[in-house]
């Protein structure tokens, strides 16, 4: 028990050395408490919230901050040395573009999978019926730009059914592309369908056969430079646990 002392004793000369009391890291003797900032793909928004605020019950003295956005945008700035601890991706090549960057210290594992839906809003004004209607020049279209994971994911179904969509406006993340269609300034819109349970209403979806030939791995990973390296490994775990699995599953995804 003494050296365990002695590591603790180290441990928070260390933390009053450096951090400030509202970031401090997770104790050498492995309590998880402090800050994780994680950042995570927009389209876990609502599910990360829940876990956060889940994962901080669980663990008193922690706090989760998130950083929400496109995944390419957010492997971006992890590659330019963005302070974070879990980064969780809507796509394995965003993960990959921050693995190659050596700043992974796990290998990334897939916590969960999610397809595209039509979004439109409600009562369908502008009458989609299906993927056919996005090549309609006629009709407002939004859709992901395709360096995002819902972009190149719409791509893909639109080579299947071989339709060339004429989108009206590309977004840099999904969320921006669904308050397109919440707001009525679109007739219709490709999103994750957890995107469109997540609306509550405000929106309508329209299934279609090829969302299943283009599904979403999503994974997730600490990082090698996380500040709070303990808590990351703890938040990743509760993601994948059957508390996290519970809660993604609510919210529309495939758990794996």
């Amino acid at each position: 028990m003494s050296k365990s002392s002695a590591l603790v004793a180290v441990s928070a000369a260390l933390v009053l050395a450096g951090c400030g009391s509202g970031d401090r890291p997770a104790t050498a003797s492995g309590t998880v408490t402090g800050d994780v900032t994680v950042f995570a793909a927009a389209s876990l928004t609502e599910t990360f919230t829940r876990l956060g605020d889940d994962f901080e019950a669980a663990h008193p003295g922690t706090r989760v901050r998130f950083n929400f956005g496109g995944s390419s945008a957010l492997a971006q700035q992890l590659g330019q040395g963005a302070p974070a601890d879990v980064f969780a991706s809507a796509a394995p090549a965003n993960m990959k573009q921050v693995t190659d960057t050596k700043t992974i210290t796990d290998a990334p594992r897939t916590f969960a999978r999610n397809r595209l839906a039509i979004a439109v809003p409600k009562g369908n004004p502008g009458r989609i019926g299906g993927l056919a209607d996005f090549g309609d020049a006629g009709r407002k279209i939004a859709l992901c730009a395709e360096q995002v994971p819902c972009g190149a994911a719409s791509r893909k179904v639109f080579e299947l059914a071989g339709v060339t969509p004429r989108p009206d406006t590309l977004e840099q993340d999904v969320k921006a592309v669904l308050t397109k269609v919440s707001l009525g300034e679109v007739d219709g819109a490709l999103v994750y369908r957890t995107d469109v349970k997540a609306a509550g209403g405000k929106v309508e979806s329209v299934e279609f056969s090829e969302s299943a030939q283009a599904v979403n791995d999503y994974p997730i990973a600490p990082l090698a430079k996380a500040r709070n390296a303990v808590a990351a490994k703890a938040f990743v775990d509760f993601v994948l646990s059957g508390e996290g699995r519970a809660v993604l599953g609510a919210a529309g995804f495939d758990v794996p």
